[in-house]
């Protein structure tokens, strides 16, 4: 059977410039739409964290200011109850077998923004993934982890066309400057080529093997397409 490897921050804060720290975790959507379209294809899904920590959600992302609904939130809580049990125990990335796994997908939330980064247990098991080009998905946030996949000193993604949680989204509707970085600049000072639509529209981008998305509402889309890519 086909795996997907669903990455999750353990961070359940974001650590601000001045030290303050924000409430942080996995975005509830972008964990959620994908999960649901893998399984409906008959992917078997593994979900999880640095250390095996519970993953934690960000709150605020079943706020009905977020999910536009108070129906579309009950059917998030809904889903995430059902896999209650597994995001309590998830694998640590460091008992993760990369020959074991098809690809990997890594949801968004602010807490990659404290973990996932500098992850070396992740970093390792997406360098194994680059080196046979098995499809790698983010969306959002998530991907900041790719920074974590490096070699020789050099970052196995620079040069890759990608997308994520803009700085113009972040302006409004995150922390903006005070964040220790922000996750478009940062990329982009790193060498990948990002590109996005406007503010909180789908927008994805396919690289070779690797498949982004720019906010929340791209995480479905990029699901889509991952599933696409392991059927060839």
């Amino acid at each position: 059977m086909t795996t997907v490897l669903i990455a999750l921050t353990g961070a359940a804060k974001w650590t601000m410039r001045d030290g303050a720290a924000l409430p942080a975790g996995f975005w509830a959507e972008e964990l959620v739409d994908p999960y649901q379209i893998l399984t409906a294809a008959g992917i078997d899904v593994v979900l999880a964290t640095p250390g095996g920590v519970p993953a934690p959600l960000q709150d605020y992302s079943l706020d009905e200011s977020m999910t536009g609904s108070a129906e579309r939130t009950a059917r998030l809580r809904a889903a995430l109850a059902g896999l209650a049990d597994a995001l309590a125990r998830p694998q640590p990335f460091a008992a993760v077998d990369p020959d074991g796994i098809d690809a990997v997908f890594v949801p968004g939330g602010t807490g990659p923004m404290e973990d996932l980064h500098d992850d070396p247990d992740l970093g390792r098991i997406l360098t194994a993934l680059q080196a046979r080009t098995a499809p790698v998905a983010t969306v959002c946030h998530g991907t900041i982890g790719l920074l974590s996949a490096r070699a020789d000193g050099g970052w196995l993604f620079a040069g890759y066309q990608m997308t994520g949680y803009t700085d113009e989204e972040e302006s409004q509707g995150g922390p903006g400057g005070a964040a220790p970085f922000t996750l478009e600049s940062r990329l982009r000072a790193e060498g990948a080529k990002f590109t996005a639509g406007a503010p909180w529209t789908e927008f994805t981008v396919t690289d070779r093997n690797l498949i982004t998305g720019q906010n929340p509402g791209s995480a479905a889309a990029v699901a889509r397409q991952l599933v696409t890519a392991l059927s060839r």
